[in-house]
């Protein structure tokens, strides 16, 4: 019998092994405090002729809203370029866009900011219009009733947003009255409530300069940057007004009822249901939110993920099914999520526990061992590429009180999670046993769906949460 001739040499050679990418450590960016209080990080980038500054307020953002007045933290950074010393809101801009230039402001759950992007030959100029956003807005009343009003409109127009409505759902069911509770926007509710005046006061307790810390990223120096500080924002003065309350610091008072939870926003003839699967999470400082990174990745947190794999790829139920870890000061959120067709909710949201249920007690393969490495590593890269995301992430480690070395120290504790470090993770931060289900959908097609998977018990909620 003859024996098969052996396949013809490659021309090109062997095929190259690809050595494994030596891990990657963020550079750190100096910090220094000056005379007023403020807090400076730098992070010097000379590649291109470009400035990107973050002031960041940490406890202005929705944690530290007013009781009842969810959203005045938002609203009042909203409210900031509304009108500034002695330009109007279409002064600042079109004075930004002449300049090429662009300008923000904002917050989120645990801090507030203001940001600014420029090439360096126009950073002067742009920095003064930041300084008159940060210590002359006017809260004009003409101005505060437009905002208002766009903002009620947005909380309407969530309304009919299946994605918006689990997540005002899902943190409300978990976390209750803790503000982690409500939204960063607010509800209908709580914006009724808001009055100019509230915002003047917020703004009045939080933004002030002893409280910011500026972080800035791009072609300049200390010795550049200082002075062009003491210029733009010398019309930003220290508070008149008390200390704001402190933050809370202990853990939320997230639900602790035993056994798994179903809660369903009746969205009647939708053709789609949004599913969130959500449970306490870990605090951005805490030694675990690294590793957990690639827990995350492994379970939800990439294209090739188990959940998206499983609910996208093989059973074509969902264009894409993801998870996460909020990113807060005291232990936030974990959510799986996924908005699948209304005709294969309950199949789905079974293969969704299951999907998390096996990483849980099965932790991870070592092929998701790796891969999960790589992925973070190179989302870690990407975060520092360009200056605006390098400063971007910079802040956000402010906002929540991290250091500057936060992500230096970090980027071990990524890499360095063995097998038995993520399987341990898993176990303890992915199992959803006592975890909260929110579905956002036709309640009539769904209850026949979960009575068909063991689930006969249903609570109900608006889409505000309540």
């Amino acid at each position: 019998m003859a024996t098969a001739a052996p396949p013809p040499a490659d021309p090109l050679g062997p095929r190259p092994e690809l050595k494994t990418p030596e891990p990657f450590t963020p550079p750190v960016p100096t910090s220094w405090q000056r005379p007023n209080g403020m807090i400076v990080w730098l992070l010097e980038r000379h590649t291109l002729p470009v400035v990107a500054m973050q002031v960041v307020i940490p406890g202005a953002g929705s944690a530290g809203d007013a009781p009842d007045k969810g959203g005045l933290a938002l609203t009042t950074a909203n409210m900031l370029d509304e009108g500034a010393g002695t330009r109007g809101p279409l002064d600042i801009a079109r004075d930004i866009d002449r300049l090429g230039a662009t300008l923000a402001t904002g917050a989120y759950t645990e801090y507030a900011f203001a940001q600014l992007t420029s090439l360096k030959k126009n950073l002067a100029p742009a920095a003064a219009i930041l300084g008159d956003v940060l210590g002359k807005p006017k809260f004009s009343p003409v101005e505060w009733k437009r905002v208002h009003d766009l903002w009620e409109n947005d909380l309407r127009a969530r309304q009919s947003e299946p994605n918006a409505v689990a997540g005002v759902v899902s943190a409300r069911q978990l976390f209750g009255s803790d503000p982690y509770g409500h939204p960063v926007n607010g509800t209908l509710k709580s914006a009724a409530k808001v009055s100019l005046d509230d915002v003047k006061t917020f703004y009045a307790q939080w933004w002030h300069p002893e409280a910011a810390t500026v972080v800035v990223a791009g072609d300049i120096t200390r010795a550049e940057l200082d002075p062009l500080l003491d210029k733009a924002f010398a019309g930003w003065q220290p508070a008149r007004t008390k200390k704001p309350p402190a933050a809370p610091t202990k853990s939320p008072s997230a639900s602790a009822e035993a056994g798994r939870r179903v809660v369903v926003v009746d969205r009647p003839d939708a053709p789609q249901s949004v599913i969130s699967v959500v449970r306490l999470g870990v605090a951005a400082s805490s030694p675990e939110a690294p590793p957990l990174v690639r827990v995350n990745a492994a379970l939800g947190g990439s294209f090739t993920s188990r959940l998206n794999q499983d609910l996208r790829e093989e059973h074509g139920w969902s264009y894409g099914a993801r998870s996460r870890f909020s990113f807060t000061r005291r232990p936030g959120m974990f959510a799986a999520e996924a908005a699948v067709h209304t005709e294969h909710t309950g199949e789905a949201l079974k293969a969704m526990l299951v999907d998390i249920e096996e990483l849980a007690k099965g932790g991870l393969t070592k092929e998701e061992v790796e891969k999960t490495r790589l992925l973070a590593r190179g989302e870690l890269v990407e975060s520092f590429e360009a200056v605006e995301a390098a400063a971007r992430r910079l802040a956000r480690n402010a906002g929540v009180g991290l250091g500057p070395d936060h992500e230096a120290k970090a980027s071990a504790l990524l890499y360095g999670a063995t097998k038995a470090d993520l399987d341990k993770l898993a176990a303890e931060h992915i199992d959803v046993k006592n975890g909260i289900v929110v579905i956002v959908g036709p309640r009539a097609k769904l209850e026949p769906q979960l009575k068909a998977i063991g689930i006969t018990k249903i609570e109900a909620s608006g889409p505000e949460g309540d």
